[in-house]
């Protein structure tokens, strides 16, 4: 089959097969310690060679501070840990497809921190909703200390940390500041939970600078050379239909700031990636981010394992399209493309009763 999206593009520079990556998802199968292993190495080379050009791993933990956010996610925030991820890069790039590192700090959102008894965030608010169960998680959030300077100056120097460890030691082809989905960065971005009234708080366009400011730190720590990029999300795992209550002209701050940053793509995720950001009508996230950032790569995530859906995205203004439950599904989502052959549904199962990989998702 004939499509754009499994025509060869350009990543600032890495040359990719095709437009398809695979979205970071959360499965906590590393070590106590935060070491990835054979299992992780398995898993992620599935999906290269099933003929995904991109693999972006799930949510690394970046400090030893509050930056872990579960029981057995993997970590990026000493030299041990780091080398633990050589076999899944090589795995991944001997596949053929390219590899990249999701920086993640969980912030108030964390459910399981061994280096911490407690939670920090942006203000001493409790976060809505419960912990999430496929995660080990249970019952109310703590409520989180308010993190002082000290604090948002160690979290910073923890993702920059991080991303030189991914790129020199680990072998990546390039990170992505994960600013979605109710964690750290999108704590401080949203006004429910950052109540602060100094530099980081107050209006969007204040509240958006912790992210600026750490993309600027990794770039550079990096330099140049290396892909960076932010994922963005409206909704978050603790408050899935969440909406930024400055609507369009929000979009317009938040894209206008991190177009300006230094990184080289925009990740957006929404749950259905084609639908109104704001109300019934009007442009979805993909559109606006192109609207307000047309010098960024875009990948788009949502709910696009749909090949015209997909399609559809790259129209709407994607570079790249990101699957997560497609891939989960299919390892091999680009190669049935290619030849015409169904795609099989998603198994709920595979998520269930932990989130963890299952031994079905580590075979050839």
């Amino acid at each position: 089959m004939s499509t754009p999206l499994l025509a060869p593009a350009t990543l600032h520079g890495l040359r990719l097969p095709n437009r398809l990556a695979v979205a970071p998802m959360t499965r906590v199968s590393a070590s106590p310690e935060g070491h990835a292993n054979g299992t992780m190495a398995r898993y992620y080379e599935r999906f290269a060679r099933g003929g995904f050009g991109l693999v972006i791993t799930e949510g690394i933990y970046t400090d030893t501070a509050y930056a872990q956010g579960y029981a057995r996610q993997p970590g990026l925030s000493d030299g041990e840990q780091a080398r633990a991820w050589r076999p899944v890069v090589k795995a991944i790039q001997g596949a053929g497809g390219r590899a990249i590192a999701q920086l993640m700090h969980a912030g108030a959102l964390s459910q399981f921190n061994r280096f911490r008894d407690h939670t920090a965030g942006p203000s001493a608010v409790r976060p809505l909703g419960t912990q999430m169960t496929a995660y080990r998680g249970e019952g109310d959030y703590p409520v989180p200390r308010a993190m002082t300077d000290t604090d948002i100056a160690e979290a910073i120097r923890g993702f920059t940390r991080a991303a030189l460890l991914a790129m020199e030691v680990a072998g990546f082809d390039g990170v992505e500041i994960h600013g979605a989905n109710g964690y750290l960065l999108d704590q401080f971005l949203s006004g429910h939970t950052n109540t602060r009234t100094d530099r980081w708080g107050g209006a969007l366009a204040q509240r958006v600078q912790l992210t600026v400011e750490v993309v600027r730190a990794v770039r550079q720590m990096l330099g140049a050379s290396a892909p960076v990029g932010v994922r963005i999300s409206q909704g978050k795992v603790n408050d899935f239909g969440h909406k930024w209550p400055e609507a369009e002209a929000g979009a317009a701050t938040v894209f206008g700031a991190l177009a300006h940053s230094g990184i080289d793509y925009l990740h957006v995720t929404e749950f259905e990636a084609w639908r109104p950001a704001f109300g019934d009508a009007g442009p979805s996230l993909l559109q606006l981010a192109r609207r307000h950032a047309p010098g960024l790569a875009i990948v788009a995530n949502g709910s696009l394992h749909d090949p015209g859906r997909a399609q559809a995205a790259l129209a709407d203004g994607a570079d790249f399209v990101a699957l997560g439950r497609g891939a989960l599904s299919n390892p091999d989502w680009p190669k049935r493309l290619k030849e015409g052959r169904a795609l099989a549904a998603f198994d709920p199962a595979l998520l269930s009763p932990v989130g963890d990989i299952k031994p079905a998702e580590q075979q050839p």
